[in-house]
């Protein structure tokens, strides 16, 4: 056997940015609770009072409709003594958010209505007291938010994504219309890996001929990629295998086709990484949707959800999904067992300086990824300089 040159190869992170407490706490301040992060679905928060509640780092997070229908985010704390004001994932406040601790009462929109014993004190201008407010972009559906005092406008983080995926393409996402689909599962996984090794794992395919046998079935380019140090994604999609009719276990699901896509979205996937914390996939006949949910260095939350035309999952439609959601519940399962083989190494005196990057992986993960965590945290690319 012969080894490659060096110079063939470009290094990863080292182990202990996958790893270390002092890492991620950097990583909260620097991105968890300063870019746009995907929190949930439109969707989810269908009427006046409907909220979710997420963790970003430090802070709690509700998404929470209004009565004028507007979506509204906040920090999940009551002005009084800090009580967490929505103890669940999810609900319905009602008419307003109360405190269940002192029963401070705020409007939908954040502004403080009320108190035990308020005519005591009113000389108190309740303006003073409102729920502090997050910002919030609802894009095609998905619903982002960002904990920073200014953030960049949403679409200057999330664009340049997307253009260099489809190629500069905008009218390719927009055909799939996110916003249009409706969640036909849901699934969440509970993974013991760093959130850095499994964002990796989902932007190569090296290991896609390894790990993922139905997976290279439907397509086949991903059997064995190849390509130097500038490989990067087919903009123009990937073709499923000849005689595979869908994106499904047996190949041949049959589902109604999305209805604003054109002949040559036919019997295509594309997939794409929205730092930093999404996933999408795009098909023919559903889209995919991953939210990464940072828990620790060391475990990750996963949710997916298999999204599709109404007519597809309404009451009664005479369809199954099963088919389809199950492909990509085996991908999910293999790459996420495959990140729980690499995590106990992270600490490892073998990995101490980190492992290397073939040429296939080297442009999306060595320079693209790479080069956005680099610059997020405030380090150089030898690995100096966070910020603190």
């Amino acid at each position: 056997m012969t080894t490659a040159p060096a110079s063939v190869f470009l290094p990863t992170l080292p182990g202990h940015y996958y790893t270390d407490p002092a890492v991620f706490e950097l990583e909260k301040r620097n991105i968890f609770e300063k870019q746009w992060m995907y929190v949930c679905r439109a969707e989810d928060v269908p009427t006046p009072g409907r909220f979710v509640r997420t963790a970003l780092g430090d802070e709690t997070v509700l998404v929470v409709r209004g009565r004028d229908q507007k979506l509204r985010a906040f920090l999940n704390v009551c002005r009084h003594r800090g009580a967490q004001l929505c103890l669940t994932d999810s609900g319905d406040v009602g008419k307003a958010i109360r405190c269940p601790y002192h029963a401070w009462a705020y409007q939908l929109d954040g502004r403080l209505i009320t108190a035990p014993n308020w005519q005591s004190m009113d000389s108190i201008d309740k303006a003073d007291y409102s729920l502090h407010p997050v910002h919030l972009a609802e894009w095609h559906g998905l619903v982002w938010v960002s904990l920073a005092a200014e953030p960049e406008p949403f679409e200057e983080q999330i664009w340049p994504q997307l253009d260099y995926r489809l190629g500069g393409d905008r009218d390719k996402f927009a055909r799939y219309g996110l916003a249009d689909l409706v969640l036909g599962k849901r699934v969440d996984y509970e993974v013991a890996a760093n959130w850095k090794i499994i964002q990796e794992n989902f932007q190569e395919c090296y290991h896609c001929g390894t790990i993922h046998p139905e997976l290279v079935e439907t397509l086949p380019q991903f059997r064995n990629l190849t390509g130097g140090a500038d490989a990067t994604y087919d903009t123009d999609g990937y073709l499923f295998a000849e005689g595979k009719t869908s994106f499904s276990v047996s190949g041949t699901a049959e589902l109604p086709r999305i209805g604003g896509l054109e002949e040559h979205d036919d019997r295509k996937y594309y997939g794409m990484v929205m730092r930093p914390n999404c996933f999408i996939s795009l098909l023919p006949d559903h889209v995919i949707v991953h939210r990464f949910e940072m828990l620790s260095p060391e475990t990750t939350r996963v949710v997916c959800e298999w999204l599709f035309p109404p007519e597809t999952v309404g009451q009664d439609a005479p369809y199954d999904i099963a088919d389809s959601v199950e492909l990509f519940h085996r991908v999910n399962q293999q790459d996420f067992a495959a990140s729980e083989w690499c995590q106990p190494n992270m600490k490892s005196r073998a990995y101490r300086n980190g492992g290397v990057l073939v040429p296939t992986e080297q442009e999306i993960i060595g320079r693209w990824y790479y080069r956005w965590y680099h610059e997020a945290m405030g380090v150089d690319p030898a690995g100096q300089g966070e910020r603190s």
